[in-house]
């Protein structure tokens, strides 16, 4: 259980001494899952309908909302129904938006002046239903890294909430430290083909040019989960995050994988590695550490 951290939070806007706070930072930085056991997401009595797949448009297993855009529905795609269900649905994943950064400069108030805010995420579905090709099968151990949108090391911060309506929990499975895991993977990374980042970036595969670290952390990310020994190493931590409860960690640090569950929340923030407290913690410090080379 030295992987999470439980905190007693209760509120979104919380309020945490210094000594508690820089534990939850170093904690944080250091790679572990925060764990908030008794922080709800309260939905009203009409936006319990929305724990139903069917509100998912198409192949999409999440409803995206970003405010900016899609302003006809609300902000919210991936999701079908008429403007008046949409435009609920997006109202109700707005408040979830609202109470996560509220939480995150709570813990984080440093990172305040400094976040980029992705995308909010409702997910209806059945993660077990949602298994497509292994690279983009979260059951398996993984670090975030995304093959589209290279990131230059910018980090990946993550708030997630359970909101099942049946007890069901939502199970990951949490692996090794990062640098632990760098170190058994980075050595199987190949180096990339001369040219390759102006190439993809030319062909419009990546919405920028990859630098160094991000071909690392793909080629780390493929490794891990075409490893099936490392996969079911039994090592490995496997942790049920219950109903009402809220979970927070860097997905581009934290080894996880979410085996099971059913009606969740998330927002991603983007965080750069100049505002956290102890740089030299993050993935693209480590791994320039290990390559003995500057990354990006």
């Amino acid at each position: 259980m030295h992987r999470i951290v439980e905190l007693p939070v209760t509120e979104w806007s919380a309020e945490l001494d210094p000594e508690t706070s820089r534990g939850v930072v170093a904690d944080l930085e250091l790679g572990k899952v925060l764990y908030l056991p008794r922080l709800a997401f309260p939905l009203s009595a009409d936006e319990t309908r929305f724990l139903d797949p069917r509100w998912l448009s198409g192949t999409h297993k999440s409803v995206s909302y970003e405010p900016d855009r899609a302003r006809d529905t609300g902000g919210v795609r991936g999701a079908r129904g008429s403007l008046a269900d949409l435009q609920s649905l997006a109202a109700m994943i707005g408040r979830f938006r609202a109470g996560a950064l509220a939480l995150i400069h709570a813990l984080l108030p440093a990172y305040q002046p400094h976040l980029r805010i992705a995308p909010t995420s409702f997910r209806p579905g059945n993660v077990e239903e949602h298994k497509m090709s292994w690279r983009k099968d979260d059951t398996l151990l993984h670090v975030d890294a995304f093959a589209s949108r290279p990131n230059r090391g910018e980090r990946i911060l993550r708030v997630f909430t359970n909101v099942n309506p049946s007890g069901q929990a939502r199970v990951w499975k949490v692996g090794e430290f990062f640098e632990e895991t760098a170190r058994e993977f980075l050595p199987r990374v190949s180096a990339p083909m001369p040219g390759s980042a102006a190439l993809l970036h030319m062909l419009r595969v990546t919405k920028s040019r990859r630098s160094r670290y991000d071909h690392l952390m793909l080629g780390i990310h493929d490794g891990m989960k075409r490893d099936g020994t490392y996969q079911a190493r039994p090592s490995h931590l496997v942790f049920g995050f219950p109903p009402g409860s809220t979970w927070v960690c860097f997905s581009d640090q934290v080894a996880h994988a979410a085996l099971s569950g059913q009606f969740m929340l998330e927002q991603t923030l983007h965080v750069p590695v100049a505002a956290m407290y102890a740089a030299e913690r993050s993935p693209l410090r480590t791994l320039e550490r290990l390559a003995q080379r500057a990354l990006t």
